[in-house]
């Protein structure tokens, strides 16, 4: 009788107050089953740790529902398949999934299943460009966001796995495109590598007084990743009419009280500003236009796919951690496959 599959998976083991450490998460090591009719067993190659992961491990009500302790925490995971009891895939299909992350090995029904061409890009693109970041960036610039060429566009966290597809295609939609960055090495990535007209690091001086330098006639559209101070700063300068995509808040995951601001928000009446907050899971009837613009900017350059990958699963706590202190270029990543 053959050896079981053996496979790791990582738990929530403790809830974090404030930013999260090793502790909260722990190994383990599991059998891994074999996929029943309708299912797939999927070897895992990279996984996605993201910013929405950290409101899922409080115990509170959202649009997802939290970790629950002790059992295996998920997330977005690009793979092969090893076995299916689906007459969809077949063995040796790489897939994609906003599931079945935080383990080696998944074992899921084949429509949480979509199929990845690398003749597109690289199977990590899947998680970033032409992934869920990806076509956050596309629904939310595009349909919210709503840009005409010649419009001034700000992005928040411009250097993230979001925020600069946001500003690649803005650029691409003829916008004049300004960032805001946490280091001078990300100013240097955003204007050199992604082509953003002006960068800001945020930590060098208060925000409100670089962003009235950089957008001295204002704003048409600031795309939200952070929240506070950022969203603050931008409603003062948005022109009239604006609008202002509310993706997330990053600024606050950590948080133990909750922020005093933006305190200037009446000025949302005067401007006629339009504010919408949105999740990208309620588009998937983009999915089809999403995959296939930004796969042919990806093709002819006009669109980079960055990353940052970490090796294995044990330092997937570290990489996440990392990420909500800023500490990535792009998407961050976690590699569980060693010939991925």
């Amino acid at each position: 009788m053959a050896t079981p599959l053996q496979g790791r998976e990582i738990r929530l083991k403790s809830r974090p107050h404030g930013e999260p450490t090793s502790d909260n998460f722990e190994f383990a090591t599991v059998s891994v089953p074999e996929p029943a009719e309708g299912q797939l067993l999927v070897r895992n190659h990279f996984m996605s740790v993201d910013p929405y992961m950290r409101g899922r491990m409080n115990d509170a009500k959202s649009y997802v529902p939290p970790f629950k302790l002790g059992e295996v925490m998920d997330g977005g995971s690009v793979g092969q398949v090893l076995r299916s009891r689906s007459p969809d895939f077949k063995e040796g299909d790489f897939v994609v999934a906003g599931t079945g992350g935080w383990r080696e090995y998944a074992v899921a029904p084949a429509k949480h299943y979509q199929k990845a061409d690398p003749s597109v890009g690289p199977l990590s693109a899947y998680l970033g460009v032409l992934g869920m970041p990806g076509m956050t960036a596309y629904v939310g610039l595009l349909d919210i966001g709503k840009p005409k060429a010649g419009d001034t566009v700000f992005v928040s966290a411009a250097a993230g796995a979001v925020g600069g597809v946001v500003g690649q295609l803005a650029r691409i939609q003829g916008c004049r495109v300004v960032g805001s960055v946490g280091s001078d090495a990300k100013v240097k990535h955003i204007r050199d590598d992604l082509k953003f007209d002006a960068a800001i690091n945020y930590k060098t001086a208060p925000i409100a007084e670089s962003l009235a330098k950089a957008c001295p006639d204002g704003i048409d559209v600031y795309f939200d990743n952070v929240g506070g101070d950022h969203l603050e700063a931008a409603i003062g300068l948005m022109k009239n009419h604006g609008r202002l995509v509310l993706c997330g808040a990053i600024s606050e995951y950590n948080a133990t009280a909750p922020s005093p601001g933006p305190r200037n928000l009446m000025l949302a009446v005067g401007k006629r500003l339009t504010l919408q907050g949105y999740i990208v899971s309620d588009h998937a009837d983009r999915r089809a236009d999403f995959l296939r613009d930004v796969g042919q900017w990806l093709r002819e350059g006009k669109v980079q796919d960055v990353s940052t990958i970490v090796d294995g699963l044990d330092k997937a706590p570290d990489a996440f951690i990392g990420l909500l202190r800023g500490d990535n270029t792009g998407k961050m990543l976690v590699r569980l496959a060693k010939d991925a």
